[in-house]
């Protein structure tokens, strides 16, 4: 498993709170929707503490090249390939 992962997962977990996250695996495949069905505002906090972590990855111009569709579909693996490519 990627470092980068490791990390997401960690933000993940202080988002939804760890017991919730035992119950559901993080995986390079988990969706934000479906999977973690996160809030918009969970999802605010997730990118806050990611940029907070990885100063050099913009997540705001990331996400507003997305489509609203986009957005909705977004995996962990998405976020993990977009850290790795601006490291």
């Amino acid at each position: 498993m990627s470092e980068t992962l490791e990390v997401v997962r960690g933000v993940i977990e202080e988002v939804v709170g760890p017991e919730w996250a035992v119950d559901r695996p993080i995986t390079m495949e988990t969706s934000f929707g479906s999977d973690l069905e996160l809030e918009s505002i969970e999802f605010v906090a997730l990118a806050e503490k990611l940029q907070a972590r990885y100063e050099k990855v913009d997540f705001v111009r990331w996400l507003s090249e997305k489509e609203l569709e986009e957005i909705i579909e977004l995996k962990v693996g998405d976020v993990v390939t977009y850290i790795d490519t601006c490291r």
